[in-house]
């Protein structure tokens, strides 16, 4: 029997687990891994107000988790991570506490300079109580430094992709880009609507693959950009979509864009390249890391001059998209695959648990 057949391990997450986006993703693929080698898994949904939650929703996280048995294994997701601060005591003196960071919350697009203060103040104490720390990327790992986190405390297990047939090249005159990403201001939807509407000249398609759900006045006022520019029969929002669809998406697409502002990772990045589809992306976070350079072109985040320019020179030159292509299809078998990622992810939980 393998030796972590007789393992238990709880995932603490806000809200629901099933929600598109890439760190929920990440978590499930890890999680659902993990009961496939023989571990037993459950997941505690948390009220969706964490990493700020009220007396009554902290109330009743304290209560499920005094209901787990002593020297528990328990994975806590970042976004729940600050708002359990005032309980870690209780839990580190009883179990084994984890904490899986994506990125500090405090990056994240759109917050006001008090909150940005609160949500570090909290993960900071928060991560000095908890001396095991899983990251999802080698940034992230360089990023936690700034809070005080020593790297030796920090194990790296970056996402995998599933192995897939690459993308054919593009033959229609129409170059087919594809974003795929739950749409919020910090995936930069708007600023590409912005720089597309500066190449009407081009021949170019833009399909947006990703929740409109999350953030609905975000979505709302894509749409409104895309209408007012005049773009709407060149782009279609497609909201979510199941995993074999955006498989579809990938294969049919001639150049992947996201310009995010931040990424812990960046998944969909990485399964871009998977599919032999080349990126325009930007250098924020740990894009830099998780791209091999010759198959992408970076764009500083926010500049839309700068994208603009890029995705004249990539939609109007058919040779240099090949090339990008070619470069990607070259990279696709060295991003990690889920397989090697749950792999890493076990063995780092049996040995935070002294197995």
């Amino acid at each position: 029997m393998p030796a972590s057949a007789a393992r238990t391990v709880y995932l603490v997450v806000p809200g629901e687990p099933d929600t598109l986006t890439g760190g929920y993703l990440y978590d499930r693929r890890i999680f659902d891994g993990l009961a496939e080698r023989g571990w037993k898994t459950e997941t505690l949904a948390l009220d969706p107000s964490f990493p700020t939650p009220s007396h009554a929703a902290l109330a009743r996280a304290e209560a499920a988790l005094a209901r787990l048995p002593d020297a528990s294994l328990v994975v806590i997701d970042g976004l729940a991570l600050a708002g359990l601060v005032t309980l870690l005591p209780g839990l580190v003196e009883r179990h084994v506490p984890v904490a899986l960071i994506h990125h500090p919350l405090a990056d994240e697009t759109g917050l006001d300079a008090a909150r940005a203060a609160q949500l570090e103040a909290a993960e900071r104490a928060a991560l000095a109580q908890v001396t095991r720390v899983i990251v999802t990327s080698r940034w992230t790992r360089r990023r936690l430094a700034d809070y005080g986190v020593e790297p030796a405390r920090i194990v790296v297990v970056e996402p995998g992709v599933d192995r897939c047939a690459a993308a054919a090249p593009g033959r229609a005159s129409t170059v087919k880009l594809l974003t795929v990403a739950t749409i919020t201001p910090r995936k930069g939807h708007a600023l590409l609507v912005e720089a597309l509407a500066r190449l009407t000249d081009l021949d170019w398609s833009l399909r947006c693959a990703g929740s409109r759900d999350l953030d609905p006045h975000c979505a709302a006022a894509l749409a409104a950009q895309i209408e007012q520019a005049g773009l709407s029969s060149r782009n279609a929002l497609l909201g979510e979509l199941a995993p074999d669809r955006v498989r579809r998406e990938y294969v049919d697409a001639d150049l992947f864009v996201l310009p995010s502002y931040l990424e812990g990772y960046g998944m969909a990045l990485a399964e871009a390249i998977a599919h032999g589809v080349p990126v325009v992306s930007t250098t924020a976070g740990a894009i830099p890391d998780t791209l091999p350079s010759a198959a992408a072109r970076l764009v500083p985040p926010g500049d839309v001059t700068a994208l603009t320019d890029v995705l004249r020179e990539l939609i109007g030159d058919a040779a240099r998209r090949s090339a990008l292509a070619e470069q990607a299809r070259a990279a696709a078998p060295s991003i990690p695959t889920w397989p090697q990622a749950i792999d890493r992810f076990a063995a780092t939980l049996d040995r935070y648990a002294g197995r």
